[in-house]
């Protein structure tokens, strides 16, 4: 995984400059100097995936650009939306598989890939295009990521986005390194995404896609279901709504 272990070493780093308690990624995290080189490895890669005749046109690399941008600088703030308590990130899962009162209310992969996605839809893409995949389905290892790929081209041409694995701190997959015996397109999860987040959407970073009902943890309902609403979750997400666009004077990003 060509940016995986540089990745994990820059997050580890940067997670020992940060109190003990703090595991999401500080503010201005996307702009320090290190992630800033990754931004700029993440457009070239992405001019990779195009057509030749593509890679050089100012409207492309501008959008490639735009896109590695956006993924480092979104997931950091799904980061900290999401809040974890635990690092890395996975020992969180238990926080949230529960019904207590101190239960997470997200921080699961499927959270951030569905977060991530909300995120990425809000850009009228020309060159590229945006998927779901899935590693290892239906196994007790399975973790839910979004890909992005040429527009024209199909899965697994493309690069893999892992927002989950350090809480906010993006690792990519390259094309090269993604082993389709393991990782699989996941073509119905980005339909009822489109659906959800057309493109160009304004829906605020605190949107959910799906809330959990009251008695089942394991039983999500999607969020514009008139049913989801009167859940708990579902009211928090409309509080947290309602708080980050006052904070942010009706903007829906913090970003």
């Amino acid at each position: 995984m060509k940016h995986l272990f540089p990745a994990l070493l820059l997050a580890a780093t940067s997670l020992f400059s940060l109190p003990s308690c703090q595991t999401a990624p500080p503010i201005g995290y996307e702009n320090q100097p290190e992630v800033v080189v990754e931004r700029h490895k993440l457009k070239d890669e992405l001019l990779l995936l195009l057509p030749e005749v593509q890679r050089t046109l100012p409207e492309a690399v501008k959008e490639a650009q735009l896109l590695a941008d956006t993924s480092y600088t979104a997931a950091a703030a799904i980061g900290r939306i999401n809040q974890p308590r635990r690092w890395p990130a996975w020992r969180n899962n238990k926080l949230v598989n529960s019904l207590s009162d101190s239960a997470l209310d997200r921080g699961l992969c499927w959270h951030y890939q569905h977060d991530m996605y909300r995120e990425l839809r809000r850009l009228n893409l020309q060159f590229f295009a945006i998927g779901c995949c899935v590693y290892k389905r239906k196994t007790g290892r399975e973790h839910n990521c979004v890909y992005l790929k040429a527009a024209d081209d199909t899965w697994p041409n493309g690069i893999i986005l892992d927002a989950w694995r350090l809480g906010g701190r993006l690792l990519t997959i390259a094309q090269e390194d993604i082993d389709t015996d393991d990782w699989q397109d996941r073509a119905d999860t980005t339909e009822w995404l489109d659906a959800v987040y057309p493109v160009g959407h304004s829906y605020p970073i605190e949107h959910w896609a799906t809330v959990r009902s009251d008695d089942d943890w394991n039983h999500h309902i999607p969020s514009y279901d008139i049913v989801a609403q009167q859940t708990k979750q579902g009211k928090r997400m409309q509080e947290n709504i309602r708080q980050g666009l006052k904070t942010r004077n009706g903007k829906p990003t913090p970003y």
